[in-house]
């Protein structure tokens, strides 16, 4: 199955939701801090990007990484469309 492109915010965003969905941190109430995800070559088992330093997540580590190594088999990290707003530094 091919996977699916998504952009940083997508992706992070459906990491942030599933994370939230597991029992132990729902439980808790916890909410735990979510990093962008970090673009690197295609690794052996065709993923390009993964996710490190996760906020408020003592405890929670081996759950957290399985649900980033789902999506990280799930969805490929894309180009951000360029931003349509201009930049007032003129980069």
């Amino acid at each position: 199955m091919a996977k699916r492109e998504r952009s940083r915010r997508v992706i992070k965003e459906e990491v942030s939701r599933r994370i939230q969905q597991i029992d132990e941190i729902a439980d808790e109430g916890m909410r735990v801090r979510v990093p962008d995800p970090v673009p690197h070559a295609r690794d052996a088992r065709g993923r390009n990007w993964d996710m490190g330093r996760f906020g408020n997540a003592r405890g929670y580590e081996q759950a957290i990484r399985a649900v980033v190594d789902d999506v990280r088999d799930e969805f490929d990290l894309g180009d951000d469309p360029p931003s349509a707003v201009p930049n007032p530094f003129g980069n």
